[in-house]
């Protein structure tokens, strides 16, 4: 908890508009260089709205634009990859029927995922490149991406704010959660993959290719008598 500590005290030597700067900037880096302690940073900037350093407002703004855009930016940064990498050059160097598998599982299910992808910790930048990737659409990627930003941010920002000198308490349960979420989400990710599996398997052996039969040959080893 000590260099928690210490981050608290630096905010609480920031002017007001440092603070809103320094939650944009955490946000926004969090979905670019992962893993990022933006959870627990946004809770201790809560107690600052506590003490009436900054308005809960536009600390839910600046959280809330930070995250939207550092998604964009990796979602940007996966349409990149789709475009360049998977067609270019290096594409024999990858597993390409595989990335594509993903793809399609992911336009199937993924805006629900962009949805639900702030309350996974460590899969927000993975979300936001693969929604790349699987060239979803830009309009609806990033209005689900803002609501979901803007709801477990307002959330972490309540926490410190109410609970305030109090917050180890709210960053203790923030880390159980965190833990507890990404076993669940390793556990459901392996039950698909090895229902995937079983599927295929099933379909490669419902469909295998049966040989030909070979052509008859008429017996002429004896002769018809007369």
């Amino acid at each position: 908890m000590g260099n928690i500590e210490s981050v608290l005290t630096w905010f609480q030597h920031l002017a007001p508009i440092g603070v809103l700067g320094a939650i944009f900037l955490v946000a926004y880096i969090e979905n670019i260089f992962p893993p990022s302690p933006c959870d627990v940073l946004l809770v201790l900037a809560g107690t600052l709205i506590g003490l009436g350093t900054i308005g809960f407002l536009p600390a839910v703004a600046a959280a809330s634009l930070g995250s939207t855009l550092g998604f964009m930016t990796a979602y940007a940064a996966g349409r990149y990859f789709d475009r360049r990498i998977l067609t270019g050059r290096f594409a024999r160097f990858l597993p390409v029927n595989t990335i594509h598998q993903v793809e399609r599982l992911f336009q199937r299910y993924g805006y629900g995922v962009i949805v639900a992808n702030r309350f996974l910790a460590g899969t927000r930048a993975v979300v936001a490149f693969f929604a790349g990737m699987s060239q979803m659409n830009l309009t609806l990627t990033t209005l689900l991406s803002a609501v979901s930003a803007l709801v477990w941010n307002s959330l972490l920002l309540y926490f410190g704010m109410t609970f305030g000198s109090n917050w180890r308490e709210v960053v203790h349960y923030i880390q159980v959660y965190s833990t507890i979420a990404t076993i669940v989400l390793l556990l459901l990710i392996a039950v698909f993959v090895w229902r995937y599996l079983r599927r295929r398997r099933a379909l490669s052996s419902a469909v295998s290719p049966v040989s030909p039969s070979s052509p008859v040959v008429p017996d002429v080893s004896t002769k018809e008598r007369v």
